[in-house]
């Protein structure tokens, strides 16, 4: 049996639709259908679908499709991780060079936490990942530091459709006890992943703000628990809150 991946007509379609309006700018219905050699009745549904997502405006007057300001908001945020991932790195790495622990710059997506940008630890036993790995929001420092500055109400909103899955024994898996912590994360400043994720690691997090007050990610250090202390956690901290302070200064 093939395991080769297929071309999806329908997926294959719409960025056609992309290209085409990008190279050539507005088109009737007519016009694209044919310049793509599209069925008509199909066309008509993925057009209004495009069009009712945000993805393209249809000019009633000239009967013409353009693309529309979803297209530049996908491709602002694309540019804007580029940006911020450019600018915090060589932050990164400073931490990492006075903490000698893993660094990561997250953003959220629904309730998951995903990584923009790793440092990872000079020491053989650290946290590893990739840039773009996705980890739960309710298990994870980053997750609930970016969970607990939503707009009021929303991150109960969030949660409550979430599957909590229970990563290890110390996960939080109910949506109270979720609300409670993340609480106390805005009152003191920083969320805590006590071996909520995965056993044997620990980490701490802050948002970041852009200038407007808005947290745009979270910046953390994970330590594995072997090298966990109260005095090593307080250190590292204060290191992150100096890191975070000098980012929102380049940021705004």
């Amino acid at each position: 049996m093939s395991t080769e991946p297929t071309v999806v007509k329908s997926a294959d379609r719409v960025l056609a639709v992309f290209d085409l309006l990008a190279e050539r700018g507005p088109l009737s219905f007519s016009d694209i259908c044919e310049a793509l050699e599209l069925p008509k009745s199909s066309t008509h549904n993925l057009l209004h679908t495009m069009v009712i997502r945000g993805y393209l405006d249809r000019d009633p007057q000239q009967k013409a499709f353009r693309l529309g300001v979803r297209v530049w908001q996908v491709a602002q945020h694309c540019t804007d991780v580029e940006h911020l991932r450019r600018l915090l790195r060589p932050l990164m790495e400073r931490l990492v060079e006075r903490t000698e622990e893993t660094v990561q710059l997250a953003t959220l997506d629904g309730v998951s936490a995903v990584y923009l940008e790793i440092v990872e630890s000079p020491h053989p036993m650290k946290l590893t990942s990739k840039v773009g790995s996705r980890l739960p929001a309710h298990a994870s420092a980053v997750g609930k530091v970016l969970l607990a500055h939503l707009p009021a109400g929303e991150a109960g909103a969030r949660l409550a459709g979430a599957d909590l899955v229970r990563m290890t024994d110390r996960t939080l898996t109910t949506v109270d006890a979720l609300l409670r912590d993340l609480a106390l994360t805005r009152q003191r400043g920083y969320g805590l992943d006590m071996e909520e994720f995965v056993i044997g690691c620990r980490c701490v997090a802050m948002p970041v703000r852009n200038a407007d007050g808005t947290v745009i990610a979270a910046l953390s250090v994970s330590i594995p628990t072997p090298r966990y202390s109260r005095e090593t956690a307080a250190a590292a901290r204060a290191e992150l809150a100096a890191t975070v302070a000098e980012a929102e200064r380049l940021i705004g």
